[in-house]
């Protein structure tokens, strides 16, 4: 073998070497980036503080929240993650019960919840809704804007607080679509992994 066959020998495996961690660290970049974008522009990761959500979500959880085109058009029943300063400085996650054009008239004796005129089947509760925090009803929700409530109805500064009322969908950071971690039960004190998953 003559020497200059050696020489090509030597380099041929140093370039491949260099190729493939060429290669690796483009797929590593590559991937760091669309990670970085997709939690920039389509899911954000919120954790919920307190028991307003109960019992459908828990202190403590943590969930990923679809925004932006992601999120889609908000209807009744979607779980959702907004923030109004002049309410809360912090995020807060709210479950819709109407949406802008639907009238939404509680019965306080009762504790029924009624869109439209019918009452609402609401399995998800954690008890009937008895408390009223200054908003007038029947209410017409304004078009573009939501009214919300908590599934602990009546431990939840929801839209029934005048301070709040109905909110421009505008204030909405984007939809609850899974638990990825969950908190601590907050009667038991564990964590249930099987909770883990699709928000429904």
């Amino acid at each position: 073998m003559t020497n200059d066959m050696r020489e090509l020998t030597a380099v041929v495996p140093d370039a491949v070497r260099g190729q493939g961690l060429y290669e690796w660290v483009r797929a590593l970049v590559s991937s760091v980036l669309a990670v970085v974008l997709v939690f920039a522009f389509a899911v954000r990761l919120i954790g919920v503080d307190g028991q307003s959500m109960l019992p459908t979500l828990q202190d403590g959880d943590r969930l990923a929240v679809t925004v932006g085109l992601l999120a889609g058009k908000y209807k009744a029943g979607d779980i959702v993650v907004l923030r109004k300063q002049s309410f809360l400085q912090e995020p807060i996650v709210k479950r819709i019960i109407a949406v802008g054009g639907q009238t939404v008239d509680i019965d306080f004796d009762e504790g029924s919840v009624q869109v439209d005129g019918k009452v609402l089947n609401e399995p998800y509760i954690r008890e009937l809704t008895f408390r009223c925090d200054g908003t007038e009803f029947p209410l017409t929700v304004p078009e573009g804007s939501v009214f919300v409530m908590g599934d602990n109805r009546n431990h939840s500064n929801d839209s029934r607080d005048a301070r709040l009322g109905t909110v421009d969908e505008g204030y909405i950071i984007g939809r609850a679509a899974l638990i990825l971690y969950p908190g601590r039960d907050s009667e038991t004190g564990q964590r249930d992994f099987s909770r883990i998953g699709l928000l429904r």
